[in-house]
């Protein structure tokens, strides 16, 4: 499910885990998507993020997938959608 909807909205995705905390704490996402593939240390700041604010978090199994989703020929960990 995650990866189409990143697929349809990507110009409203922030990729990666350093701009998917900056764009929540700028208040700017909806929703978050996370890889359970990918390691917990990388993860762990934007879902503890999310949870405190408020914004549901998806999973979904494979980076490279998710990585895919958004046009990009390596993993992403973490994404977000822009409101």
């Amino acid at each position: 499910m995650s990866y189409e909807k990143v697929a349809q909205d990507k110009s409203r995705a922030v990729i990666g885990t350093k701009q998917t905390i900056k764009a929540i704490k700028n208040g700017e996402i909806e929703e978050v998507i996370v890889a359970e593939d990918a390691e917990r240390r990388v993860t762990e700041k934007v879902v503890r993020l999310a949870k405190e604010t408020g914004i549901p978090i998806s999973h979904v199994d494979s980076m490279k997938q998710l990585g895919k989703a958004c046009g990009i020929d390596v993993g992403a960990a973490t994404v977000a959608i822009r409101k």
